[in-house]
């Protein structure tokens, strides 16, 4: 603490990003990343973009990006909105949309990034529980409320809402923003945005970091009616006019058009999610079900914090968090097969 700190700096929890660590031969299943290469497209396309023009400032709109989102979804460009990764846009959203007078309403086991950008924008908010499966039930969120954020599929559950139930979601609280945060929905779960043209009150976001495996490059976007992108216009204006540069808006305009290499690369994960969970069950896990690139798991007679230290010796690196309810879990990123057998192999030292 500093004299020369604002009050609310003090008061700040700030988010925890998963570790990032420089082991040797390390296999890495800890923060959702694509274990494969973004498309060729795209590279090439941020190879191009490498020349003088980058003295110059990019394009503050990202027109040609949201031209091409738009076209993969049948929306205009005006529904779209871009930024540096779906945090500066989920933030842009909670400073734009989220803060009421009412309370804001998100899961109580969810994306901890939630609680931080509450306090950050001091907005009053309420952790609704899970169920006793780890479930969202919708039915909990009719309370009085400024606002609502649910990710779908949840994190770090991997559990999914089938479209129906999101869509009832938001037709009980017309009068509310709903933000369906979808980073994790190209892996199994149902998209929201075909909801978009029917709700004046849904926005819903989404990432070029897991399914594009651009995480490096840092684009999200959000799609909504045009009323909420203004406001989240409003806001990206009023805080950094140029959030994605000419490599980042060039790379993810290609990757987004490549469906080809999109398909083949989330099938793989998807399969390989599969061999994991049955490989887990085989040695006594409970494995969530999960629609994620990442299972979520837990042995009756381990302790999760134990686990993800021993793996870690053997460089098998996990998620774990140590909070009520989940502190035997392990978040496990679904990671190439061999790298899955790397962990599998592991567990059986362990275990």
């Amino acid at each position: 603490m500093s004299k020369f700190w604002s009050p609310i700096v003090s008061t700040l929890k700030p988010y925890v990003p998963g570790e990032q660590p420089r082991i040797a031969n390390l296999v890495k299943l800890n923060t959702n990343e694509s274990p494969y290469g973004p498309s060729e497209q795209a590279l090439e396309a941020i190879r191009a973009a490498a020349n003088a023009d980058l003295r110059l400032y990019p394009d503050p709109v990202a027109l040609g990006l949201r031209e091409a989102i738009a076209a993969r979804y049948g929306i205009s460009a005006g529904e779209v909105f871009v930024g540096n990764g779906s945090d500066e846009v989920l933030a842009h959203a909670f400073a734009a949309l989220l803060n009421h007078d009412a309370p804001l309403l998100y899961p109580d086991i969810s994306y901890s990034f939630y609680p931080t950008y509450a306090g950050l924008f001091d907005i009053e908010a309420i952790e609704v529980p899970l169920d006793a499966a780890f479930r969202i039930d919708i039915a909990d969120y009719r309370r009085a409320s400024g606002a609502i954020i649910l990710p779908n599929p949840n994190a770090p559950t991997g559990i999914g809402l089938p479209l129906a139930e999101i869509e009832r979601l938001v037709a009980e609280h017309p009068d509310q923003p709903v933000v369906i945060d979808e980073a994790y929905v190209d892996f199994g779960g149902e998209s929201a945005i075909a909801l978009v043209p029917k709700y004046a009150n849904l926005l819903v976001v989404q990432t070029f970091s897991k399914s594009r495996a651009l995480a490096g490059l840092r684009v999200g976007f959000a799609i909504g009616q045009r009323v909420l992108i203004e406001a989240l216009e409003r806001v990206k204006d009023s805080f950094n006019s140029y959030p994605l540069g000419r490599a980042a808006q060039a790379g993810a305009t290609a990757a987004i058009q490549d469906d080809t290499w999109f398909e083949a690369t989330r099938g793989k994960i998807i399969a390989t999610r599969a061999g994991l969970t049955s490989e887990l069950e085989k040695r006594g896990f409970e494995v969530l079900p999960s629609q994620a690139n990442f299972v979520f798991a837990r042995h009756p007679s381990h302790a999760g914090q134990t686990l993800a230290a021993k793996l870690r010796e053997r460089a098998v690196i996990v998620r774990h968090f140590a909070k009520p309810r989940i502190s035997d879990f392990l978040r496990i990123t679904i990671g190439t097969d061999e790298e899955c057998k790397r962990l599998v192999a592991a567990l059986d030292e362990i275990l």
